[in-house]
């Protein structure tokens, strides 16, 4: 496997790729650089790394006696990547992996980076075995990579971006802890929901103009009801005024109309129905609006819609079907209960619960964006987890979007005025999937709740539900690790909208 994640080629006369040419590293590559880095594929390779370690740690710094072998090298999760010159010969090396022998968290450290005497200086070895370490962190979906490093060497770390954490000791040599800032959440997140605040407010200041200029009449009435209503701001169904309507509406990516029509059909209704469903409302109908480039098109999508509305029950009512444009599918849901759950409803102190299907898989051609958890899944099962927040009623519920987990998680807690604590190792997870990608995909069906830590489990059929985390004060989603470090995944707001 390459650095980047893909599999090596298969021919022999074909080159390694070269990570440097692969990240884009146009200061390194100016500089001819005579040396690639690959990942160690052979004996060979991982025991010149090995020896070449030994040269550095044991004989010529004396960090330790003997040798400084331990229990990451014999992890077969641990990666090596070296650096090696025009002939092979590796000319230094650095190895990853996770932190220790447990489940993978998504929490790797990085170490023993080590170069030849010869090779150091002008060539730039060390710093770009650190930049692919980095590169191939991110690429396996990790959201803590660590490294403690020797004091002299944290000025090179602190150039290539890393973050000092704290001082420390290793074999009784001054050594610095540095963290690299791995942004995916917040990347994720903003691309999603942070334009939301900005494009929505001129929708919201008529009524508040409103309200301001006749604050006991009618116009009161008219800023309750502008996007979601007092309390419902933000959420993801809105109750329709004086009734015990909620209405519910999302758009499938244009992009995956056109390509997967059957699943984004399937998907218009699944988000839908999770909408209402975390509102605490049933199913009433749904209509849709339909645009394609040829009536073929346009039956693999409604195919694919009818497909998950006789799953669910829910029936569909009309809509809007237009032939000759590009592909594009909204679907409106209408529901009804008559005590909506909000998104808003957390306070300081209540538990996060996620619950979540952890069945089925990736979607084939959205490998860590989509997973598939519903298409396989019996008609009482759907219903039974898509009732779940209706029975159990909790303080807060937000179905997890396109944000992911960590994302969604940013905006209940916005829309409740509070900050976010995620355990990372309590988040219930299939097996299939990365701590990084599972915490920013699109899940199927994953409902976030939060109330008071007696309060009971969602009772959601197949869905594995647990506590993991709690509302504070202050604002964004950090995420708590076992040992109690707490790495900022939103620092801030997720949407701008405020609290609900």
């Amino acid at each position: 496997m390459l650095l980047d994640g893909t599999p090596p080629p298969t021919a022999p006369q074909a080159p390694a790729a070269d990570i440097l040419a692969l990240l884009g590293d146009r200061n390194t590559l100016a500089r001819a650089p005579s040396f690639h880095v690959t990942e160690a594929h052979t004996r060979a390779e991982t025991a010149a790394y090995r020896r070449l370690r030994q040269d550095v740690f044991v004989h010529e710094q004396g960090l330790f006696d003997g040798h400084d072998l331990d229990d990451r090298d014999t992890d077969s999760r641990t990666l090596v990547l070296v650096a090696k010159d025009t002939t092979g010969t590796v000319l230094g090396g650095v190895r990853l992996g996770p932190v220790d022998d447990g489940p993978d968290l998504g929490w790797w450290t990085g170490g023993r980076l080590a170069v030849a005497p010869g090779a150091r200086g002008s060539w730039g070895i060390g710093a770009a075995l650190v930049r692919a370490a980095c590169a191939r962190a991110e690429a396996e979906g990790v959201l803590r990579f660590d490294a403690t490093v020797q004091t002299r060497a944290e000025p090179l770390f602190r150039r290539l971006g890393w973050r000092r954490v704290r001082r420390t000791e290793v074999e009784g040599a001054p050594h610095t802890l540095m963290r690299w800032p791995i942004g995916r959440v917040a990347a994720q997140a903003a691309a999603t929901k942070s334009a939301l605040g900005p494009l929505l407010a001129g929708l919201r200041e008529p009524a508040a103009r409103a309200h301001r200029q006749d604050p006991v009449g009618g116009a009161l009435t008219l800023a309750r009801a502008a996007l979601g209503g007092e309390g419902f701001t933000g959420d993801d169904g809105a109750p329709v005024p004086g009734t015990d309507v909620i209405a519910a509406c999302d758009a499938i990516v244009p992009s995956m109309v056109e390509r997967d029509p059957d699943w984004a059909g399937w998907c218009s209704v699944l988000v839908n129905v999770n909408d209402l469903a975390a509102m605490g409302a049933a199913p009433l109908g749904l209509l849709d609006a339909l645009g394609a480039k040829d009536a073929a098109h346009a039956a693999r999508v409604l195919a694919g819609l009818a497909r998950a509305a006789q799953a669910y029950g829910v029936p569909v009512l009309g809509g809007h079907t237009q032939l000759g444009v590009p592909a594009a599918l909204s679907v409106t849901a209408l529901g009804r209960t008559a005590r909506p759950v909000p998104g808003g409803g957390g306070r300081p102190g209540h538990a996060v619960r996620v619950t979540a299907d952890l069945g089925g898989g990736w979607r084939p051609g959205y490998r860590g964006r989509q997973w598939d958890s519903t298409t396989h899944r019996r008609n009482d099962d759907l219903r039974a987890m898509t009732g779940a927040v209706a029975a159990a009623r909790p303080a807060a519920a937000k179905d997890v979007s396109m944000a992911g987990i960590a994302g969604t998680l940013g905006m209940l807690a916005e829309a409740s005025g509070c900050r976010a604590l995620l355990d990372v190792a309590a988040v219930p997870r299939p097996s299939g999937a990365s701590a990084g990608d599972w915490l920013t995909c699109f899940p199927g069906f994953a409902m976030l709740t939060a109330d008071t830590p007696a309060a009971p489990p969602l009772p959601a059929g197949p869905a594995t539900g647990a506590v993991c985390g709690e509302l504070t004060t202050g604002e964004g989603v950090g995420l708590r690790w076992p040992d109690g470090e707490i790495t900022e995944a939103v620092a801030s707001a997720v949407t701008g909208m405020g609290a609900a």
